[in-house]
Parts: structure tokens; sequence; C-alpha cells
């Protein structure tokens, strides 16, 4: 069953479900309790916010990889930086980027974008993080480029989910995960409501697309 990640919840009750982890930028100072805690977890380059934007530090980025290699097994991928809407500028970003994620021992995720038609060389990269336009996304391409990565054995994950409706389309499409940023603006409300669109994913599985 796809798995879901969010910001860490106050009340980690959410995280003994073992479906749902922790999407973490290198911005975001935890404490080791934190990381000791999470089931799961992913690292986001945190470029983008509702702010816009950010700079991208290389070298804060993979020194943040470095220090948290003791939970480096609970990590489903790390992203290399992207441009969002342009495939071609986040390839020139991302591309000397993966090599130096894998090295630390993480999953070299690389964030598809609008202008994605064919998957990279796969021995360049580990993990698919579908980005890009809302139309990009839920486009045949962005579904094809996903049964692809999964027949090369590569984790996929969806970003930006913030419905069930959402959920349930990234699942239809054969992520493995995704994620989103509901439960940091109503914790009361999504506390409850992450579970319930997991337990009903579980109880009425989407059928592939394919």
């Amino acid at each position: 069953m796809i798995r879901y990640l969010g910001p860490a919840p106050r009340d980690r009750r959410l995280w003994a479900r073992g479906d749902v982890g922790w999407m973490t930028t290198a911005r975001e100072g935890r404490a080791r309790a934190v990381w000791d805690q999470a089931p799961f977890f992913a690292v986001d380059t945190g470029l983008y916010s509702a702010t816009g934007v950010r700079r991208f530090a290389l070298d804060a980025y993979l020194a943040f990889l470095a220090d948290r290699r003791p939970w480096g097994q609970k990590c489903l991928f790390a992203t290399a930086p992207d441009v969002v809407g342009d495939w071609d500028a986040t390839w020139c970003l991302a591309r000397p980027v993966l090599p130096r994620i894998r090295q630390l021992g993480y999953r070299a995720a690389l964030v598809a974008q609008d202008g994605l038609r064919q998957l990279p060389a796969p021995d360049e990269w580990d993990a698919l993080f579908g980005g890009g336009t809302t139309g990009y996304k839920l486009s045949e391409t962005a579904y094809r480029l996903v049964r692809e990565a999964n027949a090369l054995g590569k984790w996929t994950h969806q970003g930006r989910c913030n419905s069930e409706r959402r959920l349930r389309a990234a699942a239809l499409g054969g992520y493995a995960s995704a994620d989103g940023t509901c439960l940091a603006f109503d914790p009361p409300l999504y506390l409850k409501e992450i579970p319930r669109w997991l337990d009903r994913l579980k109880r009425q599985p989407a059928l592939p697309l394919w």
C-alpha cells in the first residue's frame, strides 16, 4: 500500500500506524528523539515554500545528509535540486548532485518536471519524484514514466497530495509514496483525516491505470 509523508506530527501516534512518515528538509531543525521516533522519512531540498523560491546551498544540504546518516536506513529518498515546470533546467541542476547524494548512502531522487518525456539513464538516479504542475502530474506522460520507473525497480513518489482524491490518484498511478503539507495547516483535522484516507484505500484499493 502507498505510504504517506508529511510534517512531523505533535501526536506521534500517527507514526505508530506504520504507513505514515515524515517529509523533512535541511532547513528543519529537530531533536534526535524525532529522528529516532520517525518510522521512515524522506528529505527534500526545501527549495520551495508558500512564500516562494529559496536559495539552495548545496554544501549545506550535503552536510545535513551526512549528519543524518545514523538514520539513513529509514530514509526512502533524498531529492536533487529542481526548477518547477522546467525539466531541462532541472536536469542541469540535478545531474551533478545525484551521485553525491548516492555516495552518502541515500536513494538519489530525481524530480520530474514539465517537459520530461523519457527517463534518463537508470544508473544515474534511484527514485522518481513526481513534481511539476498539476496538469503534468496528472498527465498520461507522467503516469507512463511512473510505470517505467517501477519496472526498473526504482522508488516512486508524488508530491503535493493534500486530499484523499489526490492520494487516491497517486495510488492509481502506481506511486509507492506521496506527501502533503496539510497536517501543518490544520493538525486537529488532518490527524483524523489522513488515517481515514489510508484506511479507505486499504478497504477499497485503487486499481492500477494499466
